[in-house]
């Protein structure tokens, strides 16, 4: 396993690269999932209007105008994080040896962190006075839905955060209750499902506000989140986040199948989960007693799978809202099936003792189920 790129980078290439443990390898792979798949919507976007199926706003917007107080100061705040912390990593003792421990302490640099926060600030002001002019100018430009997938992700990966953050702690009450603030703080401990009903709902609030058909940017995110939770489930697997499976002592089914792949122990996990390994010194030392099954590598390849499919289907599928429906089939069952041989709470309490996500992904089967039935009758291929 490898809790952040310092340990990737040493095995892969036999480089020490200490800047690289700041990079934590869970975080790193989940960026590049939210990058790679805001191409893929940015790509069927841009499908979809070619289609008609989607329009342009006019947007007023002034140009010329010196940089505010307020820029300044985001600048400046933004600036004083990244010297504060990033560049105090460096300069106090001990900083790197527990790069997660340190970034949600309070310990940093003061004095880089009012030196590199003065420099962004001043930066700003630089570039918005290369371009002022002596009357600013209000000008109207055409905006595509295409145009605001930067602005779209962002909106999915903070709300998506919270989400995950919520749905888990509701999960693990007891938890919870011993330590609120580093439950709520921890990079560990993420419920994909949370994240995706508060994303939903804060994308939603956003695309309405510029009258994008919901239903046709539903349809156009079915792929692109088959995608993103399975890019996403690398950081998972890479980084060992706890995202795994029961125990597995069964026999090893093929003989060519790797070992890590049917039942595995996640050494150097990033939760620090499981025994001492003999010999290691340090953090991230400890390997899981027994091994269990690797249901963060089987979920990458399954959904890999099913976005492949969704996206060789894509074009064939005109009746808005289908799309939709299929994805909530895939993404649902996907998980279900999953869930038997993964770890996880259960609601002892309800009957059949569930899983958070097992009554989520039963929701969404039978929400899948709705639309491919009543698609048809609820949205119109012209209007939504």
């Amino acid at each position: 396993m490898y809790p952040n790129l310092y340990y990737l980078i040493e095995d892969f290439f036999g480089l020490k690269l200490t800047a690289l443990k700041l990079v934590n390898s869970f975080g790193f792979f989940v960026a590049i999932a939210f990058v790679a798949s805001g191409y893929v919507l940015y790509s069927e976007l841009k499908r979809k209007e070619a289609l008609g199926e989607f329009f342009a706003s006019d947007e007023s917007v002034l140009i010329g105008a010196p940089a505010t107080l307020s820029e300044i100061v985001t600048n400046f705040l933004f600036g004083f994080v990244f010297g504060y912390k990033i560049i105090g990593a460096f300069t106090i003792d001990n900083a790197l040896n527990n790069t997660q421990a340190f970034i949600l302490s309070l310990q940093g640099n003061i004095g880089a962190g009012i030196l590199v926060g003065a420099l962004m600030g001043y930066l700003k002001w630089k570039e918005k006075d290369k371009v002022k002019l002596a009357k600013p100018e209000q000008k109207t430009f055409k905006i595509w839905p295409h145009d605001r997938v930067g602005d779209i992700v962002l909106q999915a990966a903070l709300w998506g955060f919270l989400g995950a953050k919520i749905f888990h702690n509701l999960e693990n009450l007891s938890d919870f209750s011993r330590d609120p603030i580093g439950a709520l703080i921890s990079f560990s401990g993420l419920t994909f499902f949370g994240g995706l009903i508060l994303a939903s709902i804060a994308v939603i609030v956003y695309i309405r506000k510029f009258k994008i058909s919901v239903i046709h940017f539903a349809d156009a995110m079915a792929p692109t989140m088959l995608f993103a939770y399975a890019a996403g489930r690398i950081g998972c697997q890479i980084s060992g986040d706890g995202d795994w499976g029961i125990v597995n002592l069964n026999p090893k089914p093929f003989a060519w199948l790797p070992d890590w792949m049917w039942a595995y122990t996640y050494p150097h996990n990033v939760v620090n989960e499981g025994v001492q390994i003999p010999g290691c010194i340090g953090n991230y030392c400890n390997q899981l007693p027994l091994p269990v099954y690797p249901t963060a590598f089987y979920e990458i390849v399954g959904m890999f799978i099913l976005f492949l499919i969704m996206w060789m289907m894509r074009k064939r599928i005109t009746q808005p809202g289908i799309l939709t429906g299929i994805y909530f089939i895939f993404a649902g069952g996907e998980r279900f099936l999953i869930e038997q041989i993964r770890v996880n709470n259960k609601y002892e309490d309800l009957p059949f003792q569930p899983t958070q996500a097992e009554i989520i992904s039963v929701v969404l089967l039978l929400l899948g189920i709705v639309f491919l039935i009543k698609s048809k009758s609820w949205f119109s291929k012209k209007h939504s």
